[in-house]
């Protein structure tokens, strides 16, 4: 069985920091493309970052280059993002994604296998 639990989320103020986190269970972690997804009220599932199975090559939305950072820990099953400078429309549940995803894809929600029950970050003004 499949499990991916992100930790982590919470109430920040603008300009604030937070780390999240999502283990893996039950799956070949290393050999997987990770991504973090957020979803705000009323909007639809977007892409945050996205890293590849060696941690080589990271992605990122552009409206989050240069204020967050993937990585991931494979001896850990663990996939972490960094967020700083956080802003009042950062505010979403995020979810952490897993598969076998191809550069191409890595933006797409619907290209990943496996997801997270996902953590609140919300961020005051």
């Amino acid at each position: 069985q499949v499990q991916l639990v992100e930790s982590g989320g919470g109430l920040v103020q603008a300009g604030g920091s937070l780390s999240l986190s999502c283990a893996a269970s039950g799956y070949a972690f290393s050999m997987s493309t990770k991504a973090w997804f957020r979803q705000a009220p009323g909007k639809e599932r977007e892409f945050v970052a996205g890293i590849s199975w060696n941690g080589g090559r990271t992605y990122y939305a552009d409206s989050v280059k240069g204020r967050f950072t993937v990585s991931r820990d494979n001896a850990k099953n663990t996939v972490y993002l960094q967020m700083t400078s956080l802003k009042p429309e950062d505010t979403a549940v995020y979810y952490c994604a897993a598969g076998p995803v191809t550069t191409a894809s890595i933006a797409l929600p619907e290209a990943y296998r496996y997801w997270g029950q996902g953590t609140q970050v919300t961020v005051s003004s």
